[in-house]
């Protein structure tokens, strides 16, 4: 693994402990050799000391940047033969080709008794653009400051492939203009011919087996589905927390379809502004 990267920096930061492997249930794996066929592993680099300016105060969080072993085998082989070619200009579609995943740690989680829990499916338009159409930015800003202020600290699960529900920042697009033509945002879907929501949980489950163990932790959604998908992966000793912010006159129709397919959010929460 990592083998487009210097192989002695590679074994250094393994035996710092600062590059793990780990399977479904949370448990470390041997650091070398390939993935097994059909078995599910993760790649954890950090903890990297990353403070954050957002919302309230600056934050001061442990970033941990993972990936899937069966996505790093495939881009460790376009390496290669970049390497070989001598085609360096092209190692921008390495990163193009991995969807890492980031934790975000706030407090001493290993002190934690019952951390406060937040998976954030990724929004480019929402997190970083700032964009009113959705929720997801607040949502994302709220998260890192409630878990920082609260006592018992916690994690917040940043899933990088999961724009749009899972189908990915073109689609997405295409779906908003359906949406601006009348349709709402489930619908826009299926008028593609994709799924209502495509997004795959089971590595943050494995994350969360990872960095909380067997312990109960609180965890910030108002999507029921996500709990359960996670409870399928072993994690059964999980309290969703309401987590309700950054409603606007963009975003009610887009949140009430939301509702209407399973969200915990009332009519008293779309009336807020």
């Amino acid at each position: 693994m990592f083998t487009y990267l210097n192989p002695t920096v590679r074994k250094r930061l393994a035996d710092e402990h600062k590059l793990i492997r780990i399977n479904t249930n949370g448990r470390e794996m041997p650091i070398s050799g390939s993935a097994i066929d059909g078995e599910l592993s993760i790649n954890i680099l950090g903890p990297i000391p990353l403070p954050l300016q957002l919302g309230r105060d600056e934050i001061t969080t442990q970033w941990y940047a993972t990936v899937r072993s069966t996505e790093l085998a495939k881009v460790e082989e376009l390496a290669r033969d970049l390497t070989k070619q001598n085609g360096q200009r092209f190692f921008s579609m390495l990163a193009s080709s991995m969807a890492v995943n980031s934790v975000l740690v706030l407090g001493d989680l290993k002190k934690s008794e019952n951390p406060l829990v937040r998976v954030h499916s990724s929004c480019l338009t929402g997190d970083v653009f700032g964009s009113q159409r959705c929720e997801c930015g607040p949502q994302f800003v709220s998260a890192l400051d409630r878990i920082d202020q609260d006592s018992d600290g916690g994690l917040v699960i940043y899933m990088s492939g999961h724009e749009g529900r899972g189908i990915g920042l073109w689609a997405k697009a295409a779906t908003y203009l359906l949406q601006d033509a009348g349709e709402n945002t489930y619908e826009a879907n299926r008028s593609l011919g994709l799924p209502d929501d495509s997004r795959d949980f089971s590595d943050a489950a494995a994350l969360l087996h990872y960095f909380v163990g067997k312990r109960p932790f609180r965890l910030l959604t108002n999507n029921p589905k996500k709990v359960e998908d996670l409870a399928k992966q072993g994690l059964t000793e999980v309290t969703p927390i309401k987590h309700i912010i950054g409603v606007n006159p963009w975003n009610r129709r887009y949140l009430a379809a939301k509702r209407d397919w399973g969200h915990e959010i009332s009519e008293h929460d779309l009336a807020r502004s």
